[in-house]
């Protein structure tokens, strides 16, 4: 029994890492903020994308699958909020991209400089609406996890795999903001600022799209 649950375990470690280490809307909602408030930013994100991870995953554990089954148009409602907010977010950078020389994109100079939103809250939100609105990941709780479940597991097993996923993707997310941050240094003329800007929208609007059509 032991051996099945520790290749069980392996099995979904290997998957999850393949999955978060592959760049998704989480990803460029990371990158986006990290560019417009640096690295804390960036980090305030990821940890709001971890809140709603746990969110999820609780809500599943606790019968998600129940609502789903009533009304089969929840994921459905789900997948186009979630596109709408990622067009929302690319609209918005091509705006910042139009309106400003360096796209909007402050580098800080001085140690008391601000990132664009200095409101904590802000960036946490972002994290948080995202994996919210994102249908792959409450598939992933409602469908995927389970399977790597093996029979006559302790029913704390499905907590253990949906840690390993929140920290998976922390970890993941924050090493995309640590890795930006140290890049902004190079992008010191504003033009290469707009562009960063420019193209952030571009993916962004491009995953939207990418949902939509499903």
């Amino acid at each position: 029994m032991t051996t099945t649950i520790d290749s069980s375990y392996f099995a979904f470690f290997t998957f999850t890492f393949v999955l978060v280490v592959t760049p998704g809307s989480t990803t460029a909602v990371v990158v986006r903020n990290t560019l417009e408030g640096g690295r804390r930013a960036g980090y305030l994100t990821a940890l709001g994308a971890a809140l709603a991870n746990s969110t999820i995953a609780i809500a599943c554990g606790l019968g998600l699958s129940v609502l789903v089954s009533v009304w089969p148009g929840s994921l459905e409602a789900i997948r186009i909020g979630g596109a709408l907010f990622l067009a929302w977010l690319g609209i918005a950078s091509l705006y910042r991209a139009a309106r400003h020389d360096d796209g909007g994109i402050r580098l800080a100079v001085e140690v008391t400089d601000l990132p664009a939103r200095s409101h904590a809250g802000a960036y946490v939100g972002d994290g948080l609406a995202i994996n919210l609105l994102s249908p792959v990941i409450i598939s992933f709780y409602l469908s995927v996890v389970p399977s790597f479940i093996p029979a006559g597991a302790s029913r704390f097993y499905y907590s253990g795999l949906a840690a390993t996923h929140v920290s998976l993707a922390v970890l993941c997310h924050s090493m995309w903001a640590t890795a930006l941050d140290a890049m902004r240094r190079w992008f010191v003329a504003p033009w290469t600022r707009r562009m960063l800007q420019a193209g952030t929208g571009i993916a962004l609007i491009a995953l939207a799209v990418r949902v939509i059509a499903g």
